[in-house]
């Protein structure tokens, strides 16, 4: 740009011209995106996340599912985003005697299910998954549809529809979900023109600027803005909430991108005159980085903890080749390092941070938690030198953190175990259920079990029942009910007990779990025993099943 227009008040005009066209151009396509037509009798279709749902897991829609009412007579006009099919369960959810985990979570599905031929669902699928199971929206663009409560149904078949394996599930849930057919609107995800306009935009200007400040601010506030707006967004109800959570996190971020520039990336950018060789290794780099929720989601990695890697498949190996890339990185560099004659002074740099990670690791009570952002800050300092692979690595690992900030935010290094583990199994302490008694009855008459267990240990003072993965039961010290049938059945040597009782002519599988409760607080649940149809009992197997507490918070799933 200097050699075309060398005046220097021409150059900025310039440049804000060419910004303004940027931003228009951007601006327009995104307003364009969160437009939706009125769908006819239902109003203007309501933005919802690819994890929203009706019903969240475990016990969190309260005793019979009462936080989650009604089960019926309710329909809504709901708007999805694209890029759904690939939004996987991270926690294992309970159905039935299956746990669910790193795929997507849509059960039944199965048009025979219905008596009309439509395709019904149980009410804690994931509405837009569904959706595209169920052929309603596509998962390249998102859409829009209408989905509509249908109350109870008994049972749910597994099926493998767009793209989409659903979860089957033999029993009864009393809220199911459906979606209206023929419903037409106008609406259109515009992440894919908009990434085309992002790197259209970024390549021109990083082809014709040669100042470095100029080029790295302002692709890393088109990278930033690009991210938080279009390709990985973080959860919002409106876009102005949206903007302002984007504004947020920009300040600290932009400040953290000085002191990079100031003390590492200015000497890779400084005096560069290779204009395409920076644009396709530093600014493609970046972009790749930035959008590694498409160009890194082949690696079974969701989470780089202790506990995710154990249970994630393929997560054990990935690993030790990502280490494996990273080590030979590591040694390509230093040879660089110690050409320039730096080696010492970045050797000295690194045992610091090296301490600094040994006093996280040993502080009590607390974990260290390396997120993909402090993965890039730590290795950007090893890029600060001008070769092609420097270039490379520089712009991936900016583009990393600049992902994780506008997606996630500064999530703390340090977290506490409760943190960290979230909605995992905490190894509580579960309810030694003792075997049950079964009635069988007549003709006309029900079948009935009953579950009792010895007085609950300090500190739980109470016991929560799930049957077909709804909490059925709530029971604490001292509410027992003396003369009732079920204490009465109950063996001598029980305070608590439960009694579940069903038609016998139209029994299903019963799967009922156990869990020990502290207050309002509900711990780890046992393993599904199964009340088959005959009227058998099946005992559950040790260990505790992978529900979700109540109480525990997860940003990705929202019950609508």
């Amino acid at each position: 740009m200097d050699t075309y227009v060398p005046k220097k008040r021409a150059r900025i005009a310039l440049v804000l011209f060419y910004y303004l066209c940027w931003g228009l151009t951007f601006g327009l396509t995104l307003h364009y995106s969160t437009f939706a037509a009125d769908i006819e009798g239902y109003g203007t279709p309501a933005p919802v996340t690819c994890g929203a749902t009706y019903w969240t897991s475990g016990n969190s829609c309260g005793l019979y599912g009462s936080l989650c009412r009604p089960f019926d007579h309710g329909s809504l006009a709901f708007r999805c985003p694209a890029s759904c099919s690939s939004y996987k369960v991270l926690n294992p959810r309970a159905v039935g005697t299956q746990e669910i985990i790193y795929q997507p979570f849509v059960i039944g599905g199965t048009p025979s299910n219905s008596p009309n031929g439509t395709a019904v669902y149980r009410g804690d699928s994931f509405i837009c998954q569904a959706a595209i199971h169920a052929g309603v929206i596509n998962n390249a663009n998102g859409g829009c549809g209408v989905v509509s409560k249908v109350g109870s149904s008994s049972s749910y078949i597994a099926s493998l529809s767009n793209g989409i394996q659903s979860v089957g599930f033999d029993s009864h849930f009393p809220l199911s979900i459906s979606f209206m057919q023929g419903i037409s609107c106008t609406a259109r995800d515009m992440r894919w023109p908009l990434l085309g306009i992002s790197i259209t935009f970024s390549t021109i200007f990083s082809l014709f600027v040669t100042s470095p400040a100029l080029f790295f601010f302002t692709q890393f506030t088109a990278l930033f803005t690009h991210v938080g707006l279009a390709s990985d967004p973080p959860n919002h109800s409106t876009i102005p909430d949206l903007i302002s959570n984007l504004l947020s996190k920009f300040l600290p971020a932009a400040f953290v991108a000085y002191v990079l520039y100031r003390y590492c990336i200015r000497r890779t950018l400084r005096g560069l005159t290779a204009q395409a060789e920076k644009t396709l290794l530093w600014l493609g780099g970046a972009w790749v980085g930035a959008l590694t929720n498409y160009t890194f989601d082949f690696i079974p990695i969701q989470r780089l903890t202790p506990h995710d890697i154990a249970q994630q498949p393929g997560a054990k190996a990935a690993l030790a080749i990502l280490v494996l890339v990273i080590f030979v990185i590591v040694l390509q560099q230093i040879w660089y390092f110690r050409l320039e004659g730096r080696f010492l002074r970045y050797l000295s740099f690194y045992l610091l941070l090296l301490l600094g990670i040994a006093v996280c690791i040993a502080l009590p009570t607390l974990n260290l938690r390396i997120h993909h952002y402090v993965l890039a800050l730590l290795l950007l300092p090893g890029t600060s030198m001008q070769t092609r692979p420097s270039l490379l690595y520089q712009g991936i690992l900016l583009g990393l953190f600049i992902n994780g900030i506008a997606r996630w935010g500064f999530d703390s290094v340090l977290q506490t175990d409760g943190a960290l583990q979230g909605d995992a199994q905490h190894n509580s302490g579960l309810p030694p259920v003792l075997p049950p008694v079964v009635a069988l009855g007549g003709a006309q008459e029900r079948d009935r079990i009953t579950f009792a267990w010895p007085t609950p240990p300090s500190p739980f003072d109470g016991v929560s029942v799930l049957v077909n993965d709804v909490e059925r039961f709530r029971g604490y010290v001292g509410d027992e009910l003396a003369g009732s049938a079920a204490a009465e059945a109950a063996p001598v040597n029980a305070t608590l007990s439960f009694e579940w009782a069903r038609e016998r002519g139209r029994a299903r599988p019963e799967y009922f779990r156990f869990a020990y409760m502290e207050g309002a607080v509900t711990w780890d649940y046992t393993k599904a025993g199964v009340w088959t149809e005959e009227g058998l009992w099946v005992e559950m197997e040790p260990g505790p099943s992978r529900v979700r507490r109540r109480r525990v918070e997860e940003e990705e799933e929202r019950r609508v």
